[in-house]
Parts: structure tokens; C-alpha cells; sequence
């Protein structure tokens, strides 16, 4: 693909050009919004809002990394949905008591795996989601830009568009608490995903 070229054309207002991009980025963008959102609906419009927003500031795009600005404009999307949820709160008994972790996993199970392998990664996917979604906002998408999306500290301050040492402080944070999520929970962890001293 030659991204500069479609860049180029779809500023020019070609929809196929645009469409092409989407479809090499939708994958990535759709799992960054479900990472942070922890639900299929609000990443699919997530998702959307954040391509819709693409298409219309498309000749604001000034070079660099297109994958960081098109990330930025999702992460964006996914906060002020957030921030929209806590003005008003719209969980459902069905959301908390839901075990939907969507499409995308941590690990793509292969095909040498057995069933009880496959369904611990699962269970261990799903518990992580559920760990990720109690962290705060801003710490929230600095683990899954790092430790999901594997993005570089420059990167994630790009597209946060913070300093590499805030970065660097709400990833540690993060995992911390991710970590302590995880052994507050470890009887519900399959028995090799526990962490030292989680018992079993």
C-alpha cells in the first residue's frame, strides 16, 4: 500500500482512496477503542466517530506518522465518551455480570492448542479486559496504547499528546494496579496465569 499516495488522493476528496485506508487501519482502531471502552457497542462507535472525524479534518493531516494521528483521533473519540459516562452513568446489571470480551483477544489461541488451553486464554483475555476497564482514564490508554497496541513511549506521548515522563508515570501506575487487580483475583485466574503468592 502506498499510504502517502492514498494520503494525497483522499485529501483531494477520492472516497476510494479513504476507504482503503480505513480498511489497512480499522482492525487496529477498533481494538484500541474496545481496549479502553471494554464493550463492542461503544467500540464500534467509537470506531466510527473516530473515522467520520478522519475523513472531515483529512487536509488538516501535515505528514508524519498517520497511523499516531488516526490512534489520537480514536483515543480521543473514546474520552469524551467516558467523560459523557461519568456525567451521566448508564451501566446495565447486564454489562457488570456480562463475560463478552469481543472479537480481539491478548493471544490468538493457534491451532496446536487444545480446547481447555484456548478457553484458559480466554478467561485469562477476559479477566485482563475486566482489570484494564477499573484503571483510571488516562492510565487506562497509556497500558493498552503500550502493552496491547505495543506502541513506543514516543508514540503513546504523541498521540496523548503528553510528555514522555507523564507517560512513562501512568504506565507504571497502571500495571501496578493491573497487577494488584490480578492478585485480588487470582482465584478466578486459570492455575498457570496466577501470580506468585495469589495461592491455589
Amino acid at each position: 500500500m502506498d499510504e502517502p499516495a492514498l494520503i494525497h488522493s483522499a485529501q483531494k476528496g477520492d472516497i476510494d482512496a479513504f476507504n482503503r485506508l480505513v480498511l489497512a487501519y480499522q482492525h487496529q482502531v477498533y481494538n484500541l477503542a474496545y481496549r479502553i471502552m471494554g464493550e463492542e457497542a461503544s467500540a464500534a462507535d467509537a470506531t466510527q466517530e473516530a473515522f467520520i472525524s478522519a475523513y472531515n479534518h483529512l487536509k488538516s493531516f501535515r505528514g508524519g506518522s498517520f497511523k499516531s494521528w488516526l490512534l489520537r483521533i480514536v483515543t480521543n473519540a473514546c474520552y469524551d465518551d467516558l467523560r459523557k459516562r461519568k456525567r451521566r452513568p448508564a451501566t446495565s446489571l447486564e454489562d457488570l455480570m456480562s463475560d463478552d470480551n469481543g472479537e480481539n483477544e491478548f493471544e490468538i489461541p493457534s491451532n496446536a492448542d487444545g480446547p481447555e488451553t484456548i478457553m484458559q486464554q480466554h478467561e485469562m483475555a477476559a479477566m485482563l479486559q475486566r482489570g484494564i476497564t477499573t484503571l483510571p482514564d488516562d492510565q487506562r490508554v497509556v497500558l493498552v496504547l503500550s502493552d496491547v497496541q505495543g506502541m513506543s513511549y514516543e508514540e503513546i506521548a504523541e498521540i496523548t499528546n503528553s510528555n514522555l515522563g507523564t507517560v512513562k508515570s501512568r504506565l507504571s501506575r497502571a500495571r501496578g494496579k493491573l497487577r494488584e487487580y490480578l492478585q485480588s483475583h487470582g482465584e478466578l485466574l486459570p492455575a498457570q496465569y496466577r501470580l506468585e503468592g495469589d495461592g491455589m
